[in-house]
């Protein structure tokens, strides 16, 4: 094989991984997304070109129609992963309806996140007095950190937070111009 085969056949393995990751990262959107996304969102989400989106989708659609309890369902142009109907009883069965956090709870930490580092007190302005309860079960599972300041604590994100959640620090959770905590 000569050096300009060998080349080519890298560049080719290396186009084929390439492929491979972003069939993955859509793979992966729909799996976490629960809901209907357009094949507009996903291409967005996954910085790729539209059509790119459409031929990966179109590949998901196949591959899980073949394997699996899992479906990819399509719906004029818009797209969602989901078990297939032969396996919804054992769905049915553990599905309790209970959020891990409840709704206001998941708001308060919406709020500390997008927010943070956030004074308590300005959560508490916009969450209302429930987010002491919040706050605190959060302290307790160790996703805030929290450091006195005069009369209240700054809430701040902890690693905990990150891994709980399976993000990385690098994502963000806030635009990066400098907002007051006070």
């Amino acid at each position: 094989m000569t050096a300009a085969e060998r080349r080519g056949e890298e560049r080719r393995d290396e186009k084929e991984e390439q492929k491979q990751n972003k069939e993955e990262l859509v793979e992966a959107l729909l799996f976490i997304a629960g809901k209907f996304l357009s094949a507009e969102e996903i291409a967005a989400f996954c910085e790729v070109g539209l059509g790119e989106a459409r031929a990966i989708l179109e590949n998901l659609v196949a591959k899980y129609e073949q394997e699996g309890a899992i479906k990819v369902v399509s719906r004029d142009n818009f797209f969602k992963m989901d078990v297939k109907p032969e396996y919804a009883f054992l769905i049915n069965k553990i599905a309790s309806g209970e959020a891990e956090f409840s709704k206001a709870e998941q708001e308060t930490l919406a709020v500390i996140a997008h927010k943070k580092p956030v004074a308590q007190a300005i959560v508490i302005r916009i969450r209302g007095n429930k987010a002491y309860d919040h706050i605190k079960k959060f302290r307790e599972l160790g996703l805030l950190n929290s450091k006195r300041a005069g009369r209240t604590y700054i809430l701040d994100l902890s690693e905990n937070f990150y891994n709980y959640f399976s993000i990385g620090k690098q994502v963000k959770l806030k635009s990066e111009k400098d907002e007051s905590v006070i």
